[in-house]
């Protein structure tokens, strides 16, 4: 029978919905969820803002026994029903649906409800292009940090949170290395130009239907199932075409990390959509000394985790390079230019990317750490 739930919290929201989604998944393995939205109160006088999910699965309980696992989750969570008078929802675990027969229907014809479950029935599949030729650091997927060749840690923090995870190569070794740790490969060129055209060239080979597909640079062993998150809830958005991810400088990172060009900058409208990317400090104050320019702007750094709705990930592979793609090096700038809309989610998680044998000793000093 086929269920479908309506989690939410308006207390301690990250800690209890990430304890519903473990315990979800240890019942019923077969559960999707929908990306984490946040919503106003409803039906409730307390100010405190919810955090939300859907979900969906199979199972042959019974709607009393599948009930009776949620009412457990939510005593998990420290529920109690004199709460629940106060407004104090840690935990609610609704039954949306069993079968054919709905419940909750005023919940259904909320519209945060509908986006979640609109953005469950999207299927997405994560793609890690991974190259053995680097110019900086050779080999650098099968470097081992931690005991791990840097891939599969790369692939461990991807598989599971979305429905389906594939390692994009062009080297034998690579491959070999992948199917030894249990994970899935795809044999691609060694002519792409970049890791958006191998991420296309495999999902024509990796068959069935994605409607999303999520871009995780292989070099970034530390990517966070937050991250991947932000960028997938990017999608509750129907009009959203290409979503990335950016993290925003801070005081303390100072301004020498702000004009580091190999780490370019992105500028938003209102609607949270890419204007543009730079290595160069964009905007500009013309008012302000530059060491207090962190202070006076919120300045976005750019996380190139990418997703794209598979139709437009055909498309823009088939655009030529553009004019400030070439003057930037920055192939994002292609598509803004062809008049692409670019969707940016919002991080404050800091991850190290390994570019060279010095990354990598960064990040196994930082595996250590936090271990």
């Amino acid at each position: 029978m086929k269920y479908i739930l309506c989690i939410g919290s308006n207390t301690e929201p990250e800690k209890n919905m990430e304890l519903a989604v473990k315990e979800l998944i240890r019942h019923f393995p077969n559960i999707r969820f929908s990306s984490q939205q946040t919503s106003g109160p409803m039906g409730v006088k307390r100010p405190d803002w919810f955090q939300n999910r859907a979900a969906k699965f199979e199972s042959d309980l019974s709607f009393e026994e599948v009930k009776a696992i949620t009412k457990d989750i939510e005593r998990q969570a420290g529920r109690t029903p004199e709460e629940k008078y106060e407004e104090i929802i840690k935990l609610d675990v609704d039954i949306l649906q069993a079968g054919d027969q709905r419940y909750k229907l005023h919940d259904w014809e909320q519209p945060y409800v509908q986006r979640l479950l609109k953005q469950l029935e999207l299927r997405f599949v994560g793609i890690i292009p991974a190259r053995y030729a680097s110019t900086r650091f050779p080999a650098k997927p099968l470097a081992m940090l931690g005991g791990k060749p840097v891939i599969q840690r790369v692939y461990e923090q991807v598989a599971g949170v979305l429905d389906d995870a594939y390692v994009a190569t062009d080297d034998e070794r690579i491959e070999n290395a992948v199917k030894a740790f249990g994970g899935k490969v795809i044999m691609t060129s060694p002519d792409h130009k970049s890791g958006t055209d191998r991420c296309y060239e495999a999902l024509t080979k990796i068959g069935g239907h994605f409607d999303v597909v999520v871009n995780i640079q292989g070099d970034e062993p530390f990517i966070q199932p937050s991250q991947i998150e932000a960028v997938r809830a990017c999608f509750l958005d129907d009009s959203t075409q290409i979503a990335t991810l950016v993290k925003p400088f801070t005081v303390e990172n100072g301004f020498e990390a702000l004009e580091n060009v190999n780490s370019p900058k992105v500028v938003v409208n209102k609607n949270m959509n890419a204007l543009y990317f730079s290595r160069s400090i964009i905007p500009f104050q013309r008012n302000q000394e530059k060491q207090d320019w962190l202070s006076h702007h919120t300045y976005y750094k750019h996380i190139g985790l990418y997703a794209y709705r598979s139709n437009v990930l055909k498309e823009i592979t088939a655009l030529p390079q553009s004019s400030l793609e070439l003057a930037e090096s920055l192939e994002q700038l292609r598509w803004l230019e062809n008049g692409y809309t670019i969707k940016v989610g919002v991080t404050d998680v800091e991850t190290i990317g390994i570019d060279t044998p010095q990354d990598l000793q960064r990040a196994e000093e930082f595996l250590k750490s936090h271990s």
